[in-house]
């Protein structure tokens, strides 16, 4: 049997402890809350499972997210504000929110999707470089997770996420949703698709902070983000 260096051996036993150090005091320090409101009451977003990226979590910008300005350019802009819960939704936060729209106006449900939306549902947009949105999750089972994007983009780009406030992998590029061939030009933002990343992540069971950051382009429309459990 190879046995380990003794001073190496040390080594990873410091590493371990400084690193777990680290995670304790970004939890500990975080001032962020799940999100809740009167339709939503669940608390941290569940792994294996999907994270709503609308549901980031509470505390405001700096804390929970970082937005290029000030307007949410959804709810309460593009979508007026009348008392409905899904055009108001989050209207005084920063990040930008719609909703799928699956009508006769033919603008979620058009024939250019590679993937059929919910109706409805609520999504984030108007996404700039250098945004990014916590989420406080419970992670169910420790393993390596394969995880996936409902998305959309006009030119492409690239995401990553982070655990805990370390990244997860490299930058993920997102293929664009360009279709040359529909000449509606504002709904080159609609063409849904869902991707699924190459390389699983590992995720240790408890609760931790996900964040969500945009890397590359924006102009991607985020709905969720899909975690499956592929072995212990």
């Amino acid at each position: 049997m190879k046995h380990l260096n003794p001073s190496y051996t040390v080594f990873l036993i410091i590493t371990m402890f400084f690193i777990s150090g680290c995670y304790r005091d970004y939890i500990q320090n975080y001032t962020g809350k799940p999100f809740s409101d009167k339709v939503y009451h669940q608390g941290p977003q569940v792994i294996p499972g999907k994270i709503q990226c609308e549901y980031y979590d509470l505390g405001g910008e700096g804390v929970a997210y970082h937005d290029a300005d000030s307007i949410n350019s959804g709810s309460g802009g593009l979508n007026p504000s009348d008392g409905s819960y899904l055009n108001e939704f989050r209207k005084n936060e920063s990040v930008d929110i719609s909703y799928t729209k699956m009508d006769d106006r033919i603008i979620d449900n058009n024939p250019y999707n590679m993937v059929e939306p919910d109706s409805d549902q609520l999504y984030v947009g108007w996404t700039e470089p250098g945004e990014w949105m916590n989420y406080s999750i419970h992670v169910q089972k420790s393993g390596m997770y394969k995880w996936g994007l409902m998305y959309t983009s006009n030119h492409g780009g690239s995401i990553l996420l982070a655990l805990d406030d370390s990244d997860l992998s490299d930058p993920v590029q997102i293929p664009s949703t360009f279709v040359k061939e529909d000449s509606v030009a504002w709904r080159q933002w609609h063409h849904w698709n869902y991707i699924v990343t190459d390389t699983p992540i590992k995720l240790e069971e408890g609760l931790h902070i996900l964040t969500l950051k945009t890397v590359a382009e924006g102009n991607m429309n985020y709905d969720y983000i899909k975690f499956e459990l592929i072995n212990e």
